[in-house]
């Protein structure tokens, strides 16, 4: 059994879209004590700092820990305070590349893995109606960048490098790797 310390409702489905068997709790970090400007030194601290926290609160247990950050190559595009923020943070994203960067950090049987992906996306521009339905929906609360490329974002992917699972806050393709296929299906 393996705790996803995240009440990341997608992190949750990545799990069990590949059959991991899991349960959710989360332990307290402030991430926004981060004063960084680098989305990667960001994404590292963030999750390395509630990867420690969880450490401390699941002593012996296997955890995954994740954080996701979306940059538009000028400046961390973090989760929306509001409707307002979310427009502004998804304009900024608007016929532009991004990139989505996850840091992971795994405790699994007694080891300790940690790693940084990203997934680069170059979007269409967005139309104006439809970012105002998807604003008025709210789907963007919680998302990193108010971002969702398996939902509003999907239709506006001109290119893409990477794996969708990272931009969706845990690349398991690689956790995979680290807890190995057999825990999968």
């Amino acid at each position: 059994m393996i705790i996803l310390c995240s009440s990341s409702i997608t992190r949750a489905k990545l799990l069990r879209d590949i059959g991991i068997k899991f349960i959710q709790k989360s332990c307290k970090f402030d991430e926004e004590s981060i004063n960084v400007k680098d989305p990667y030194e960001f994404v590292i601290l963030a999750s390395l700092g509630k990867f420690k926290e969880c450490v401390k609160c699941f002593e012996n247990e296997n955890i995954i820990v994740a954080d996701t950050v979306v940059s538009d190559g000028i400046q961390i595009l973090r989760k929306a305070k509001n409707e307002e923020d979310a427009k502004k943070i998804l304009l900024a994203q608007s016929g532009k590349e991004i990139k989505i960067i996850t840091s992971m950090w795994v405790r699994y049987k007694g080891r300790i893995f940690g790693r940084v992906d990203e997934t680069i996306y170059e979007f269409e521009k967005f139309d104006e109606e439809d970012l105002e339905n998807y604003l008025k929906s709210g789907e963007w609360r919680g998302k990193a960048g108010a971002c969702m490329v398996e939902g509003f974002c999907k239709k506006y992917i001109k290119n893409v490098k990477g794996y969708e699972s990272t931009a969706m806050g845990l690349c398991v393709e690689e956790l995979l790797k680290i807890i190995g296929e057999e825990n999968a299906y």
